[in-house]
């Protein structure tokens, strides 16, 4: 069952004049080592890349119904890779409490996310999947 659903839309010049206007100071802020090290490694794009993963957290914050209060913080939410390549989110702190705490018992949470980028904008949406824990068969 779906528990929770979030978008957002990003507009990445916003994120390259906050990157020109704070540089570091933001990009510490708001963003997680591994999420620094992507953009690190993508320096014509950085902008791009970091505005994704902005995306994402904002996306992530509405489907858990807190926004950004609630002991819910930016750098508690992270994108990371799966084997597969595909994006998906590392939580902490306040985001992974408040995820735990909207997933009924019995069941786990599974974060769907996808990102995506046309200049000048970066979108993201999260889904937030409650599937039923499998019994343990008695052996």
């Amino acid at each position: 069952m779906i528990i929770g659903m979030g978008s957002d839309l990003c507009n990445i010049e916003r994120i390259r004049n906050s990157i020109d206007r704070f540089g570091d100071r933001f990009i510490d802020r708001v963003f997680t080592e591994v999420e620094k090290a992507k953009a690190a490694r993508r320096p014509l794009t950085i902008a791009g890349t970091l505005a994704k993963r902005f995306a994402a957290k904002e996306a992530f914050s509405k489907a858990v119904g807190t926004g950004f209060k609630a002991g819910v913080f930016m750098k508690d939410i992270g994108v990371v890779n799966a084997k597969s390549g595909a994006p998906t989110l590392a939580l902490t702190g306040g985001a992974a409490a408040r995820l735990a705490a909207i997933t009924p018992d019995g069941y786990e949470a599974i974060v769907h996310l996808t990102l995506t980028d046309d200049h000048p904008w970066a979108q993201a949406f999260v889904v937030i999947e409650a599937r039923p824990l499998a019994e343990k068969s008695a052996v």
